[in-house]
């Protein structure tokens, strides 16, 4: 089973992650923050996960500083941004820290799990 890291600092917004990977058949990690999701991450030197979803806009350490710092560890690992940013320089900023994809919020179930399972 593949496991997936889902990072955001809603509540309600990581149940609807998880539920939705869940239907998939994933594994699912949550991390309320940045720092949160990096100390998950080291804690499994990052190569028990298959793919982070992360939020952008978060406390202590935001989703763009995440990626930036998983990115230092491991080259590998798929990352998909769901965000409510959508703007292109706000997506730039997420391609050049290292981030494979990116998502607004809300999603799709359908169209989220249809672009997990093209990232993974």
């Amino acid at each position: 089973m593949q496991t997936v890291l889902a990072v955001d600092d809603s509540e309600t917004m990581r149940q609807m992650v998880k539920m939705t990977l869940q239907t998939g058949n994933y594994q699912v990690v949550l991390a309320s923050d940045g720092e949160e999701a990096l100390a998950k991450f080291n804690s499994t030197t990052g190569s028990g996960f298959d793919l982070v979803v992360t939020d952008i806009n978060m406390p202590k350490l935001d989703g763009i500083g995440l990626i930036r710092e998983i990115r230092s560890r491991n080259k590998d690992v798929p990352i998909l941004a769901l965000t409510t940013e959508s703007e292109d320089c706000m997506r730039k900023k997420g391609a050049d820290a290292g981030a494979n994809g990116w998502m607004t919020k809300p999603f799709k179930p359908a169209q989220f799990m249809e672009v997990v399972s093209r990232i993974i």
